[in-house]
């Protein structure tokens, strides 16, 4: 019998990169997982069973979490990772689309986070895990409404965690930085551009692509979920890989302008 047999994970957003990574690791682990895409897929993770959600909708959720109840009877840990991107200048984007954005990457995670909770409160314990990004730490240009999302997670989960210790939950926020996913080949473009952002704008996704083509794998972000996971003392922050690591202690430790001058470079903008 393995480690964490008996217990029951949800994933969302599992169907590919990081989150059927991490949906893998954790049926590995002995854990039954239930992941989640808007539309049910037959070609899922390896030993994962496939549920359609779709995180912008309540009664979608109550669905999910109520299925997921009715054949386990519990909700040990909550992945969120569910989540879209955007690339293109701030203002080329309406708010009806930004709205839309943040109703994905962070309502979602509340919306889904809210309809685990009475359940994990009632056994005492539980393990919520929301995927962010080191752009939650770091400006983001060209990508400034995705980052505000991240930025959002960041103070949600922290300010959480402190919330829901007393029943015994954790949570818990994984900052991987490029990973090799496919999650930039999906991302929203902006619905009201600008000719004047046209040049940005495609270098920012060109650039995007690149450092995306030369990212972690997503195993590497799934082994910090399973640590979040399954760590006896489980800590509020994992990055995720080395370029994770590395932003994260310059952002830290480095002068404000030094690092928006050496930001500045790698992301070749101008002076």
């Amino acid at each position: 019998m393995t480690a964490h047999s008996g217990k029951t994970a949800i994933v969302t957003g599992a169907s590919s990169g990081i989150g059927r990574a991490s949906a893998e690791a954790l049926a590995r682990a002995g854990f039954a997982v239930f992941g989640t895409s808007r539309r049910t897929t037959g070609n899922g993770p390896a030993g994962v069973s496939m549920l359609a959600c779709d995180v912008t909708d309540d009664e979608s959720v109550d669905t999910l979490v109520s299925t997921v109840i009715s054949q386990t009877g519990r909700i040990d840990v909550l992945v969120n990772n569910a989540g879209i991107g955007l690339i293109g200048g701030a203002e080329e984007s309406s708010i009806a689309q930004v709205r839309a954005l943040f109703d994905v990457n962070l309502f979602g995670t509340v919306r889904v986070t809210n309809a685990v909770l009475p359940s994990m409160r009632r056994r005492g314990h539980g393990r919520i895990i929301n995927i962010g990004s080191i752009l939650g730490l770091i400006p983001a240009p060209y990508s400034t409404h995705y980052s505000a999302t991240k930025h959002a997670l960041e103070g949600y989960s922290e300010s959480l965690d402190h919330e829901v210790r007393a029943f015994n939950i954790r949570v818990s926020l994984i900052e991987p930085a490029n990973t090799r996913s496919g999650f930039e080949q999906n991302a929203l473009e902006p619905d009201a551009m600008l000719a004047d952002y046209d040049r940005a704008r495609a270098d920012a996704g060109a650039l995007t692509r690149e450092m995306v083509s030369t990212g972690d794998d997503p195993k590497v972000v799934a082994d910090a979920v399973l640590k979040a996971a399954t760590d006896a003392r489980p800590r509020r922050r994992y990055t995720a890989g080395k370029v994770a690591r590395q932003v994260s202690l310059l952002r830290r430790f480095v002068p404000a302008e030094m690092f928006d001058k050496s930001l500045r470079k790698q992301l070749r903008l101008p002076a």
